[in-house]
């Protein structure tokens, strides 16, 4: 970890980290690296150059704000905050809010390198894009069948769990390759440091461009939405449902693809096991919060099949269950996109017995959940 440290210190010219709070995360995923994942020599390089980008990356989001300390009194007001587990039209619902012009999403090349922060002149001819796209294309190179299960592209909203990578206290990695120990202490650390250089990092993007309201997501809110309202306690919260069944298969078939890229053996088996106690842990987590609620107003629930349905109408929904509406331009943005966007990406093909999965077993684990918000299973 210290060669880290070095490396990351020696490559910015910049020496502070700021609060220790990122330390322990970054040790333990290191040794978790180390020690269980069997990455290959391609995965060492790349799982490297992951920490080693977000130690950079912290050193100079902090020495930004060190040099312009304004930015601390940028207020994020009322975000739009998506939490729903992956697979459950989150990336669907996110594409369709960032065509708000009230809105703005955190677009994948500003996540990955959010400092300096672009300006309002100069953000469309970014040099940082052209990078971006250019790594993308490599990861589709190597991993083509990625681009089949999940759209990105460097000027297309992400999620902000690549914010939590600044102080290690991300589910991000646990996507790149099996890290068990480092997962089952992310389960039981505090958020909240990761959760205040989440909105450090938001407070510099707006600096310099002036923003309304985000648009957000990440499934990891939903291990943590005590520390969400206290970051954020004026955002609009939705909630997206699909069938527990499908969501934990396509998410293990999505995340062995990954590991496929950096690891010697990706054990299937593991892979199911680990993400359905992981999903099954969010899901717990939010139906405890939600039962702690006065009432269901806290966020705005939305089923997968509606959304699949009517995106718009989910849409005016939504906007509804907070006291608006999509204005004209967004109507006619949401329109257009919905008759443009293409569904020639290929087909995700997964079954739950290519992970040792077995769906009675899920839907007994799961049922507190689908009770407690009507979500019915899908066809096999």
């Amino acid at each position: 970890m210290e060669s880290l440290l070095a490396t990351a210190r020696r490559g910015s010219g910049l020496q502070d980290f700021g609060e220790d709070s990122f330390r322990e995360g970054l040790e333990v995923l290191c040794a978790s690296l180390q020690e269980e994942s069997g990455l290959t020599t391609f995965g060492r390089i790349v799982l490297r150059g992951l920490l080693l980008h977000n130690l950079e990356v912290r050193l100079r989001l902090l020495d930004w704000v060190r040099q312009h300390p304004e930015v601390r009194q940028e207020e994020i007001r009322t975000p739009f905050v998506i939490l729903g587990l992956p697979r459950t039209g989150t990336t669907l619902l996110s594409f369709l809010l960032d065509l708000d012009p009230r809105n703005r999403s955190l677009l994948q090349w500003q996540a990955g390198d959010p400092v300096p922060p672009p300006t309002q002149s100069g953000v469309a001819e970014d040099p940082r894009i052209a990078a971006t796209a250019t790594q993308l294309a490599r990861l589709h190179a190597i991993n083509p069948a990625v681009g089949a299960m999940h759209p990105m592209g460097a000027t297309l909203p992400t999620e902000c769990v690549t914010l939590f990578m600044l102080d290690f206290r991300s589910l991000l990695v646990e996507t790149q390759a099996p890290v068990p120990r480092y997962g089952r202490w992310l389960e039981k650390a505090s958020p909240r440091s990761a959760y205040a250089i989440h909105k450090l990092a938001l407070q510099t993007l707006q600096s310099t461009i002036p923003t309304g309201r985000w648009s957000l997501k990440t499934p990891q809110h939903l291990w943590h939405l005590e520390a969400l309202h206290e970051a954020y306690p004026d955002a609009r919260l939705i909630w997206t449902h699909r069938d527990p069944v499908k969501v934990v298969a396509s998410t293990a078939s999505l995340n062995a693809t990954f590991f496929g890229a950096t690891c010697r053996r990706v054990d299937p088996k593991a892979v199911g096991a680990d993400w359905a106690h992981k999903l099954h842990t969010a899901v717990s987590r939010g139906v405890a919060h939600d039962r702690a609620q006065p009432g269901p107003g806290w966020c705005c629930h939305v089923h997968y099949a509606e959304l699949l349905r009517d995106p718009i109408g989910a849409v005016r929904r939504i906007y509804a269950h907070f006291g608006e509406e999509p204005g004209p331009l967004h109507l006619r943005r949401m329109q257009a996109w919905m008759r443009e966007r293409s569904e020639d990406t290929g087909r995700h093909r997964y079954q739950l017995g290519d992970f040792s999965l077995c769906e009675a077993a899920l839907r007994e684990d799961f049922r507190p959940y689908t009770e407690r918000f009507g979500i019915p299973a899908e066809e096999r």
